[in-house]
């Protein structure tokens, strides 16, 4: 007997029937929907930058970086090795790399620099694609982005600050504005014994030579390693508005000290910290007192950040699905060939375009915005209403295509837990549901013309459909409904994102997914589970048209 001869029984290890790794994919020649949507809005897209834009997004290369950027969390230094305080964060290089790729695509800037046609639009599609990547450095973005509205209200400010907050330098270094080829701006409003209810705020600020000093606790404070902080503090007329830059205009580090990073469970790549003011010097922006005021209009375009990269989540999301169950064979068939899953693939696909059609309708409206009172109106109400609904879906969302991967979809190695955990930081983050639901109410009762702009969107498509026009009805009777308002808010709000959404697929979307969206959605019932799609449903269409 050859004791040498291998067993033939040894080779127990053969890897088949499972799915590969996507990557190098263009995120947005893959995406009909987004395609579709961007030429239809936009009065004159740049198709080209944005294929730029999402060949290098899809890249193995930025896919590695998203993950190394949450696989490696930032790490707070308070001093250095000889005692000195420093305050540094230190991020993993690929999250300078993320940071370096969105800032040359000038998505912290673009609608500023560039004020073309579509250029909201623009910037929007990069931000849903940016989103599928990594969602962690959007943060930052967001908030420059969103600050540049407010620091235009205070000419001295603007004229040193937005040269280099529209740069399209990355510049990470921790120094004096003056000494930097680009510029970050983050935000510090939350503090723990108020939240969202920030007019309970405690930190104070005094007048002193050629501005304000700060003292006070925020428990939250976005990207702490950004070269400025919009602050709302007291002062003796309330709450008042704030710039506090890291570094004085002596030259000297400001008296802002970070106490620890918190513990996320998601949105990790990105740093989130509690920080102390000892005495920090601010200018103030807008009028004292009426810090609210002027800090809303960047609340609003975070908000609508926060819709739009929760719809690219979905994307991402339902992308991974589709690619897993177009190679996984499960009961002699391929995953993607069986009904049940084909109802699940095509009712996930369908709530992902109809987020990103309310996302790329809002860029639109904040870009006619600038020249139009309706519009104004129209983003007033509709961030609200898209914020809560977009950043509500993508939850049970992620669950429902986490499952359709199955046990892979929990493995950590996979992008699916990042997207599971990202799910409800949007959600939270900038005012949760309640917060969303009680601005729209607070916004029909103090501008009533913003509800007249909402109707008037939603009655252009008024006798193409008669499920639409029933929703419509039943949204009228809500409205002159008006006893309990406050706790019916959810429903009401649930009714008019949906109504929205119908509404732009009719105008804007494919066929079958828009014939999906109004059955499964505008019945009268609550589309509580995925999978529930009536038949006549052309399910082998809608998923056709997502797959990449």
């Amino acid at each position: 007997m050859d004791t040498k001869a291998p067993s033939l029984h040894a080779d127990t290890h053969k890897v088949f029937n499972v799915a590969s790794h996507l990557t190098d994919y263009n995120l947005y020649t893959s995406d009909h929907a987004l395609q579709q949507a961007v030429s239809a809005l936009a009065a004159r897209p740049d198709h080209h930058q944005l294929k730029l834009f999402g060949a290098e997004s899809g890249s193995a290369t930025m896919i590695s970086h998203g993950f190394l950027a949450n696989e490696h969390r930032p790490v707070f230094h308070s001093h250095d090795r000889f005692g000195h305080r420093v305050d540094q964060v230190e991020y993993h290089p690929s999250y300078h790399a993320l940071m370096q790729q969105a800032i040359s695509h000038e998505l912290h800037a673009l609608p500023w620099k560039h004020a073309t046609a579509g250029a909201h639009i623009q910037r929007a599609a990069m931000i849903y694609m940016q989103a599928q990547v990594d969602a962690g450095h959007g943060c930052p973005i967001t908030m420059t982005f969103a600050s540049v509205p407010v620091l235009r209200q205070q000419p001295f400010i603007a004229q040193h600050w937005l040269p280099k907050i529209l740069s399209s330098q990355y510049d990470p270094r921790d120094l004096p504005l003056a000494s930097k080829q680009g510029a970050t701006i983050g935000m510090a409003m939350t503090e723990k014994q108020g939240g969202s209810d920030v007019r309970a705020n405690t930190t104070h600020a005094v007048p002193v030579y050629g501005g304000y000093e700060l003292v006070g606790h925020k428990f939250f404070m976005s990207a702490p390693m950004c070269d400025g902080f919009l602050v709302l503090a007291q002062t003796g007329s309330g709450l008042s508005c704030f710039l506090v830059p890291r570094w004085r205009p002596d030259g000297s580090k400001n008296q802002l000290f970070i106490q620890r990073l918190k513990n996320k469970m998601g949105n990790v790549s990105n740093a989130s910290s509690e920080v102390e003011f000892r005495g920090a010097f601010g200018w103030l922006v807008g009028e004292e007192g009426r810090g609210v005021n002027t800090i809303l209009e960047m609340v609003a375009l975070t908000r609508f950040d926060c819709a739009t990269a929760s719809a690219g989540g979905m994307r991402q999301a339902v992308v991974q699905a589709l690619h897993h169950c177009g190679q996984r064979m499960a009961f002699g068939a391929l995953l993607i060939k069986q009904p049940l899953m084909q109802n699940v693939l095509a009712d996930l696909l369908i709530e992902s375009e109809a987020a990103m059609l309310l996302a790329m309708r809002l860029a639109q409206v904040l870009e006619q915005s600038r020249d139009a009172a309706e519009a104004r109106a129209l983003f007033r109400i509709g961030t609200a209403i898209g914020k809560f609904w977009n950043c509500k879906q993508v939850a049970a969302h992620a669950v429902e295509a986490m499952e359709c991967i199955g046990g892979s979809g929990v493995m950590e190695d996979s992008i699916m837990p990042r997207l599971y955990r990202e799910a409800p930081v949007n959600a939270i983050w900038e005012g949760s549901g309640n917060v969303q639901c009680l601005d729209v109410l607070r916004t029909m009762q103090k501008a009533p013309e913003a509800l007249e702009a909402l109707l008037d969107e939603l009655r252009l498509t008024e006798g193409m459909d008669p499920h639409y026009d029933e929703a419509l009805t039943r949204l009228h009777a809500q409205l002159q409904h008006q006893d309990n308002l406050p706790y019916r808010a959810r429903m009401l709000v649930e009714q008019m994102a949906r109504l929205w959404q119908a509404s732009l697929l009719l105008r804007y979307g494919d066929k079958s997914v828009t014939e999906g969206y109004l059955l499964s959605r505008l019945n009268g019932e609550c589309h509580t589970q995925y999978g529930t799609l009536p038949e006549g449903v052309d399910v082998q269409a809608i998923i056709q048209r997502g797959k990449v």
